[in-house]
């Protein structure tokens, strides 16, 4: 049986794909990561599900909406920037088949119709697949930011693996926006450090439990004053 790997990844800084003659090379690591995914398949994907750092409710929700429009959470960016398009479809019917998993699995799950892209999710789908022809279903990350609940979330997507439906977490692993100059060269080393052990060199289950405690790894409040934009990782972890 193939089964699709799942992933976490940087949605990087702003619209980055659309202004690289202000960012210059910046991203150009970023995007060659991300495209290095796509050619990593084994098949083309049915269908992604994008958990982004960029939606909180107070329960977990699912764009359901056929068309969705974009939405330019950002600020202070060029005029064009406030323009992008990408046009992929949704899935409604995977979007109400995932409440249910979910629902089923116990926690509760909403659909919302007017949910569109944000730039959590157009900014990493545009590299990995310019196309913009596969559907795309966003999941929210829940406002309480539990990590254990997070975590038993993405355990209750493992089946869609097996189903040729990528899954994808959108956040960073460091975002502190009042600390990204060099006073963040140390703290964010020692929290990447902890993180590649976590993910990397235990057990399934230290690994949990390292997750679920993460606000114990060393600079763990510099690397994330607010954690919206790493609990997308606990999700793509239970489901992996």
């Amino acid at each position: 049986m193939n089964r699709f790997p799942t992933y976490f990844v940087s949605h990087g800084g702003g619209p980055w794909p659309w202004m690289k003659e202000s960012f210059g090379d910046t991203f150009n690591k970023l995007e060659t990561s991300l495209q290095e995914i796509t050619r990593s398949l084994y098949a083309k994907p049915k269908a992604i599900v994008v958990v982004s750092g960029h939606w909180e409710e107070d329960h977990f929700t699912l764009s359901s909406s056929a068309k969705p429009t974009m939405i330019y959470d950002y600020s202070g960016f060029p005029e064009h920037t406030y323009q992008i398009q990408y046009p992929a479809p949704g899935e409604p019917e995977l979007a109400a088949r995932i409440q249910q998993m979910l629902q089923q699995g116990g926690v509760e799950a909403r659909l919302d119709q007017n949910r569109g892209f944000d730039h959590g999710t157009f900014t990493v789908m545009a590299p990995m697949f310019p196309e913009a022809d596969i559907p795309i279903v966003q999941l929210s990350i829940r406002r309480d930011m539990d990590p254990q609940t997070h975590i038993n979330v993405g355990r209750l997507l493992t089946p869609l693996r097996d189903e040729g439906i990528l899954i994808i977490g959108s956040g960073l692993s460091y975002h502190n926006l009042r600390q990204f100059n060099a006073t963040a060269t140390k703290p964010s080393q020692e929290f990447d450090q902890w993180l590649q052990n976590a993910l990397t060199a235990v057990t399934p289950q230290d690994r949990e439990q390292l997750l679920v405690n993460w606000t114990e790894a060393p600079s763990a409040r510099i690397a994330h004053p607010q954690e919206d934009h790493f609990l997308p990782l606990m999700v793509v972890v239970g489901a992996a």
